[in-house]
């Protein structure tokens, strides 16, 4: 009987990160639609991908350019993921598709969009799929006649699933777009940005409370920008805080034409690199940092939970706010075992896996994107907890905690939400 494919860390790391196997390299085989993918594989898909994403800019609406087929997921997931009524569409048929001439209309349908909102845009976000990118259309030139023609700034959003693996994937692109609408303000002292996610931190994060106790009053996240003018605003910052990785582009085009210097965080569930990162911000800052306490509180969580549980088996997937090899060296390194991880590897994680081979050679890293995912069937006695909605998916039997919302978990607080939402996991479970 045939088997989903799988590698131990220990032998994965035996072969360094130049031999991994063909099934953990996406470009080496066909792409299976797993329950990872189906969640984020096109860039047009569930949660922020670039359709959503593009509408971050306050009072901005989106004119889809596209055949049917590519903007059928809009209407299938409703105005909850959409935008609702901020969507427009310019559908295309195979003769636009040919020759192109779509391009011709789109000025004309900028205009119309504009004209049936009963407040004017403050921007109206062009978003464009591959029949673009294979016709090499020059957006840049086409924005510019929609605006001439409309009086009303139009942004290109490039819905590219063929760009996904390479230098500038659409959910990089579209990070990028979102902020090219500002413009150089003089700076405030006191004033930053955090840059990197289409929804706010959770509002218990300690970067607010941390931040503002070391005299920064104006911190500014685009998903909590009241107005365009509250977005422009953010054109004021003395920084850019990026935390995650696919907003430096943004962050260094910010740089370059507002002047706004940015610091990078990675996202972590690692209690001491959390701690280390803080620190040499405030290092780099100049600025006073009181940690202690939130680590403290966030060990207290962990070991309240191991207490209660004792050392539970994890299964640890990639459908979650979190990097799923740097969370499960976490788990390790706290007394749990980890059975099964859900990735998809690069150079960056493949770190934490030569860390995770260390406490737990066997631990079996599967690939999502592999279509052996097809013959993958569970063994209920090698996981207690699934962590990940694609681990959820392949452990129906165990308790579980999809830890994907959009609100997003970060730092020291983000290590105390997920141990609660573990423990009441498993709580509803036993009761």
């Amino acid at each position: 009987m045939a088997e989903a494919f799988y590698r131990t860390a220990a032998q994965l790391v035996s072969g360094g990160y130049g031999a991994l196997p063909q099934e953990f390299q996406s470009v080496k085989h066909l792409i299976y639609s797993s329950p990872a993918t189906l969640a984020f594989n096109s860039p047009g898909a569930q949660g922020f991908g670039v359709k959503r994403a593009g509408l971050a800019i306050p009072g901005s609406v989106m004119l889809l350019v596209s055949p049917g087929c590519c903007g059928r997921n809009t209407i299938a997931l409703g105005p909850a993921g959409s935008g609702g009524d901020r969507m427009f569409y310019l559908l295309l048929d195979e003769a636009d598709i040919v020759t192109g001439r779509h391009l011709s209309k789109i000025p004309a349908a900028v205009q119309e969009v504009c004209a049936s909102c009963r407040t004017k845009p403050s921007a109206v976000m062009l978003c464009i799929t591959c029949v673009d990118a294979l016709l090499g259309t020059d957006m840049e030139r086409v924005c510019r006649r929609a605006e001439e023609a409309a009086h009303v700034p139009v942004v290109p959003c490039y819905m590219y699933a063929l760009t996904r693996d390479g230098r500038h994937p659409p959910m990089t692109a579209v990070r990028k777009s979102v902020y090219s609408l500002l413009k150089p303000l003089p700076k405030k002292a006191d004033a930053m940005n955090i840059l990197g996610f289409f929804a706010p931190l959770r509002d218990d994060c300690e970067l607010y409370r941390l931040f503002r106790k070391a005299g920064v009053h104006h911190i500014r996240e685009i998903s909590r920008c009241p107005s365009f003018d509250a977005y422009l605003s953010m054109a004021q910052a003395n920084f850019n805080l990026v935390l995650n990785s696919e907003a430096r582009p943004a962050a260094q085009w910010m740089e370059q034409f507002l002047q706004i210097p940015s610091i990078e965080l990675t996202r972590m569930y690692q209690l001491d690199k959390i701690e280390t990162q803080y620190h040499l911000l405030a290092q780099a800052l100049e600025i006073p940092w009181e940690d202690g306490p939130d680590k403290d509180a966030s060990q207290a969580e962990i070991h309240r939970f191991r207490q209660n549980y004792g050392p539970a088996v994890f299964t640890v997937g990639e459908i979650a706010n979190a990097d799923p090899f740097e969370l499960s060296l976490a788990l390790l390194r706290y007394g749990f075992s980890v059975s099964e991880i859900y990735g998809t590897i690069n150079k960056v994680n493949f770190r934490f896996i030569q860390k995770i081979a260390e406490r737990s050679p066997n631990t079996k890293v599967y690939s999502n994107l592999s279509p052996t995912m097809l013959f993958y069937r569970p063994t209920p006695a090698e996981a207690d907890i699934a962590i990940g909605k694609d681990a959820a998916y392949y452990h129906p039997e165990c308790p579980h905690v999809l830890w994907c919302s959009e609100v997003q978990p970060f730092g020291y607080a983000g290590v105390r939400g997920l141990f609660q939402a573990l423990s009441h996991a498993v709580e509803g479970r036993t009761k």
